[in-house]
């Protein structure tokens, strides 16, 4: 737990208590290292006390055990990607590590076993839903995460200018978003850091601007003035396109993940169909000639079904139904 990194967050002032994880070397900068040791430590921790556990997961949360009469909800962000994504076709793990793999065998026999005591899973998206039910061979209910839509607001003029923003890794498949924009030579503003940054900057045109980490009103303002937003990554869900929406900015998206269910092809936005540098550069091509028939009133609309209200409503029902 980083204290200094929720300083200004509604749990700043909340009790936290850490499993020994917390007092080893490297947990606050390298805790990929630690993640054998992750399912004693969650297992470890006595929630004897309550009535209902809820467990936010994208590993081991939802292996928390709880005693009888507990009822314990997972509210997962994807199945264990270490154990289940990560994977060639024939079930090995993608570096081909004999040793890895045999940890990954371990690790899924455990992240089964851990579901199983699961009472309730709700996902973040319908494609979580699905990785869950073929992981896990579990049922669950599509809780969509909550987006700060109010922080946004919608221009009556848009600029000239493209934005892209994301963590600047790998996934995010940015680099085909610089490809892209290089060929058309269109203006682009990349928000965001990381350690791709600076490979992406020697392949990048003139016409592509980094900006690096905005504050939050910064990030809206940009949105609200952008042409358009571009992601080329496969997202689980993808905040960033709600948060575009909700500024009134159309949507160019990689078809898959959570833009299927975010963007409303042909009315909020357009998308590619193949994770190419030449598909997007062609819907590119194809937004700016139909660019005019975005409506703004479309993209807010789309974007309320994604609300911190909508979702407290919906989670708090979830949660009352679980009981």
């Amino acid at each position: 737990y980083n204290k200094n990194a929720f300083a200004n967050t509604p749990i700043a002032d909340k009790k936290i208590a850490t499993s020994y994880l917390d007092k080893l070397p490297y947990a606050h900068t390298r805790h990929r290292l630690l993640l054998p040791l992750m399912p004693s430590a969650i297992e470890r921790f006595d929630l004897c006390k309550y009535d209902v556990v809820v467990s936010f997961s994208y590993a081991v949360a939802h292996g928390a055990k709880v005693t009888n009469g507990t009822r314990h909800i997972s509210y997962t962000y994807t199945p264990m990607r270490y154990a289940w994504s990560d994977l060639n076709i024939d079930g090995t793990h993608s570096r081909k590590n004999p040793l890895l793999n045999l940890v990954m065998e371990q690790f899924r026999a455990w992240d089964k076993n851990a579901a199983a005591r699961v009472h309730e899973f709700a996902a973040i998206a319908h494609g979580i839903a699905g990785r869950i039910q073929s992981a896990y061979q579990r049922e669950a209910r599509v809780i969509y995460p909550p987006v700060e839509t109010e922080r946004f607001f919608a221009n009556g003029q848009r600029g000239d200018y493209f934005v892209t923003l994301s963590r600047l890794v790998p996934h995010k498949r940015i680099d085909l978003v610089i490809e892209a924009f290089s060929r058309l030579g269109l203006p682009l503003k990349v928000i965001g850091d990381g350690p791709e940054r600076k490979r992406l900057q020697k392949r990048a045109t003139p016409n592509i601007e980094f900006l690096g980490y905005q504050s939050e009103e910064a990030v809206a303002q940009l949105l609200g003035c952008a042409r358009g937003f571009v992601c080329a990554a496969e997202e689980d869900f993808g905040i960033a396109i709600v948060e575009a929406q909700a500024a009134g900015c159309p949507v160019i998206a990689y078809q898959g993940g959570g833009a299927l269910e975010t963007v409303i092809n042909g009315v909020t936005g357009l998308l590619f169909p193949e994770q190419s540098a030449a598909s997007l550069s062609e819907t590119v091509k194809r937004f700016e000639d139909i660019s005019h028939c975005f409506r703004n009133k479309d993209m807010l609309d789309n974007a309320q079904r994604f609300s911190k209200a909508r979702f407290t409503e919906s989670f708090r029902e979830f949660v009352n139904s679980a009981k």
